[in-house]
């Protein structure tokens, strides 16, 4: 993998896995920048979803990794970023594809179920495809058309009128 690509990693708990990952990253030669649990102590998982997706969205870095039990909670939260495409991956093939066809730019990852292997491959396969499926950019440029339509006050007569 290239080097000196800046990749944000945050857990909301201290576990082996994200921190194997901010690990690996960096001993591949990528600067990491460590949120939630992973630089501290541990942390409401919307905050440290919020973290590492606030750094993706302003661009401090190219991508995200964030973990919790199930994955799910991080995901949602770092969806609520705009410009962010959060996506929950339980193996390398779907997160090779999260950003060749949707763009994600952050990976979730389940603590529940995942072993330090399947996380360095699913990190890999995620980090390791870069750019979107040209049949798939018009799908993701609608994704950014709708965030931008429900993004802001007002939504909720927005939601109604639709």
């Amino acid at each position: 993998m290239p080097t000196s690509r800046r990749i944000a990693v945050g857990s909301d708990t201290r576990h082996p896995i994200p921190d194997a990952i901010a690990g690996w990253l960096e001993e591949g030669g990528f600067a990491v920048i460590r949120c939630g649990a992973v630089d501290a102590a541990d942390t409401p998982w919307p905050e440290a979803a919020e973290q590492v997706a606030r750094l993706v969205a302003q661009g401090v870095a190219e991508a995200g990794v964030v973990c919790c039990w199930t994955g799910t909670g991080v995901s949602i939260a770092a969806n609520k970023v705009p410009g962010i495409r959060a996506a929950l991956c339980k193996d390398a093939e779907t997160a090779g594809g999260a950003r060749r066809w949707n763009g994600a730019n952050v990976l979730a990852i389940a603590l529940s179920d995942a072993t330090a292997d399947a996380a360095q491959a699913i990190v890999e396969s995620f980090l390791g495809t870069t750019g979107i499926d040209p049949e798939e950019a018009a799908n993701v440029q609608r994704v950014a058309a709708m965030e931008r339509r429900y993004s802001g006050t007002g939504n909720e007569e927005r939601l109604r009128e639709s």
